[in-house]
């Protein structure tokens, strides 16, 4: 089966452009070809202020509240108050960002790392490295933590696979904070590496972890001593599935393409480094408009089956603020659009989307990039959960909290992320 066949394209060994570099060499291997291009993409992201995704420009409001969702903040708090009595003055400044630094839209599933803050767990002592770990365990379900800890073994193979394991290893992701943490006030913490992103946000009993990135090449391990290590399998599954019980006449409106090839497509479709999805890197204002069937067009029974589908994104968040998650996506499914591209066969790469006021996600079947192959293959995955209508790293739970603290009201409109255009 074509998403386990990734060995026909694994590079001779010696022959990978990774092969036996370290991220200092990687970076500056690329840094001529990619520098420039970069610099301007992190110039036009710091320069527009930060909106959200919508379908039309337009933010649609009084979609999120102010509430309580049992979210598990005070272990969440304990464990970054630990891992910051474990940090050096030096470290403690990489790591501890102002909560209104825009550092954190600075994400992106890249090999390379061009930032310089953050803590590197690669080159952390162990105990940093369970200290880190401690903070990503004690704010994602059991489900979403061991996830994580598969994405980054998957890595690490990867890493063996073509021969760089300094470049592409277990443990070559970064943490950050932004903000004070607190039991009461506005913080959170960002995890980023390749094919892991996870961006935290904690006020209160309330959390976001959107935008998240999750990906593997290949996505499967075969031997080693992770060997039968594999992710994406509902994700996968129960996506076909659901498309491939569409009626004829729902398959009409959701497929807007059988194919996922960049050169077959109609331009601006295909995203380059981002494949199919819309919502990568400094996308953080993309405009989506809705396509393909929407709930209203769906059955009772095929409105569960995508809500199931959901779920296997949203999971990652602990119980409480997972169930609060889940009212507000059932709340809006006749809202909710489905799209697809790609075949629905077994061994069809496809990519698809669920779209709704209050949630954007997207499964992508990849080409190689450390790999070799040429199409997308079933092998390499990328999904991308987002929070549109201004609510991705928390940023109107963020509003809202400064216009109703009494502590922040007076301070409100001098706030450096306020939102002129609602």
């Amino acid at each position: 089966m074509s998403k386990f066949g990734f060995r026909k394209f694994v590079p001779e060994i010696g022959k990978a452009f990774h092969f036996g570099l370290t991220h200092k060499q990687f970076y500056d291997a690329v840094i001529g070809a990619r520098g420039e291009n970069e610099r301007r993409g992190v110039e036009k992201l710091f320069s527009t202020p930060f909106k959200g995704v919508t379908t039309d420009g337009t933010i649609v409001p009084g979609l999120f509240a102010l509430r309580p969702e049992a979210a598990p903040t005070r272990e969440i708090l304990g464990a970054a108050l630990a891992l910051i009595a474990r940090l050096s003055p030096e470290q403690k400044k990489k790591v501890c960002l102002p909560l209104d630094s825009r550092q954190r839209q600075l994400w992106q599933n890249s090999i390379v790392r061009y930032e310089d803050f953050g803590l590197r767990l690669d080159e952390a002592p162990g105990d940093l490295k369970e200290a880190v770990m401690a903070v990503v365990k004690a704010s994602l379900s059991a489900a979403g933590y061991e996830k994580t800890r598969t994405l980054m073994k998957l890595n690490g193979f990867l890493g063996e696979l073509v021969g760089a394991p300094l470049l592409l290893g277990e443990w070559c992701y970064q943490l950050h904070m932004f903000g004070e943490p607190s039991a009461t006030e506005p913080w959170g913490w960002q995890l980023s590496g390749h094919h892991l992103i996870i961006t935290c946000f904690i006020l209160g009993e309330q959390m976001t972890l959107t935008p998240t990135f999750m990906g593997a090449e290949p996505r499967r391990v075969d031997e080693g001593k992770y060997a039968g290590t594999v992710v994406f399998e509902d994700e996968e599954c129960l996506g076909l599935q659901f498309a491939r019980n569409l009626s004829a006449e729902q398959k009409r409106k959701a497929v807007f393409s059988d194919t996922l090839v960049a050169d077959q497509l109609p331009p601006g479709r295909h995203q380059d480094n981002d494949g199919m999805s819309f919502g990568g890197r400094y996308k953080d204002n993309a405009i989506v408009p809705y396509e393909g069937v929407s709930g209203a067009d769906l059955s009772p029974q095929q409105c569960r089956a995508l809500l199931d589908l959901a779920r296997c994104y949203l999971s990652a968040l602990p119980a409480g603020p997972f169930a609060a998650r889940m009212d507000d996506v059932e709340r809006h499914i006749l809202e909710t659009h489905f799209c697809w591209a790609g075949g629905m066969g077994e061994d069809n790469a496809f990519y698809y989307r669920i779209q709704s006021p209050v949630v954007m996600i997207e499964f992508d079947h990849h080409k190689g990039v450390a790999l070799n192959n040429p199409t997308p293959e079933k092998f390499h995955v990328h999904t991308i959960v987002r929070t549109p209508n201004g609510n991705d790293y928390g940023m109107d739970l963020l509003r809202l909290h400064y216009e109703t603290a009494p502590h922040h009201k007076a301070a409100h409109h001098h706030h450096h992320h306020r939102r002129d255009e609602r």
